[in-house]
């Protein structure tokens, strides 16, 4: 073979690649519009008027999930199964993105931790590597840190809409998220770096629960109604 050769295989390789990538990105393209659109809807939970209207917030955040599941079903047909990781960093950031919406809706409907396993259902991929397109942990657990910041910025809210007791509730629920991550070896940089933010989340929601006790306003889940 010669060089003229080698090189002109080379470069049919590099065609192909460029060609796969410009075709993932026309479909992270549509997930992160689809994102965008889940964020604004849910987003409004922040305003007063959107407190009294969660569940239907979270049912059209759910609907708009499945426009996501269909570009996420396209993507998987744009490249072999085993490259996953290979371009993995064209869809990441969305679907870190994905992750705190599911998780951020989920809480909003029971006030629970989603599991890595109920987002790989919402989102319509795998939990498993070995069986294709999955849910990275490591993108699962982003996806939850940036659900808790979106929660303490729920609780200063919630006291501006007269919600007083919600507060209490998230702190206890981002007390226990705390409390989890702290038994992690965490390796991953960018990760370690965004649990180094909870610790803020924590305490600024500390903050509106001790401004609501001094004002007499902080009650208890379960002990009555809200003044």
């Amino acid at each position: 073979m010669s060089v003229n050769e080698m090189f002109s295989g080379i470069q049919g390789f590099l065609s192909a690649d460029q060609d796969v990538r410009e075709d993932i990105r026309k479909v992270v393209q549509g997930l992160e519009q689809t994102a965008r659109e889940i964020l604004t809807v849910l987003q409004s939970v922040h305003q007063a008027s959107g407190f009294k209207d969660i569940p239907s917030k979270c049912q059209r955040g759910r609907e708009l999930f499945c426009t996501v599941r269909s570009h996420l079903g396209d993507l998987k047909t744009k490249f072999p199964a085993e490259q996953y990781y290979r371009f993995h960093e064209h869809w990441r950031f969305v679907l870190q993105r994905l992750a705190f919406l599911a998780a951020f809706v989920v809480y909003l409907e029971s006030e629970t931790l989603v599991t890595r396993e109920e987002v790989t259902q919402i989102l319509g991929i795998e939990v498993n590597r070995e069986k294709g397109f999955h849910l990275d942990i490591e993108d699962y657990l982003s996806g939850v840190l940036t659900m808790a910041s979106e929660l303490s910025r729920l609780a200063v809210n919630s006291v501006t809409a007269g919600d007083y007791s919600r507060p209490l509730r998230i702190s206890n629920f981002i007390n226990e998220l705390d409390s989890g991550f702290r038994l992690l070896n965490l390796k991953n940089d960018p990760l370690r770096k965004r649990y180094d933010g909870l610790k803020y989340d924590v305490k600024k929601i500390e903050e509106v629960v001790y401004d609501l006790s001094i004002r007499g306003l902080a009650r208890e889940p379960g002990s009555g109604g809200e003044e």
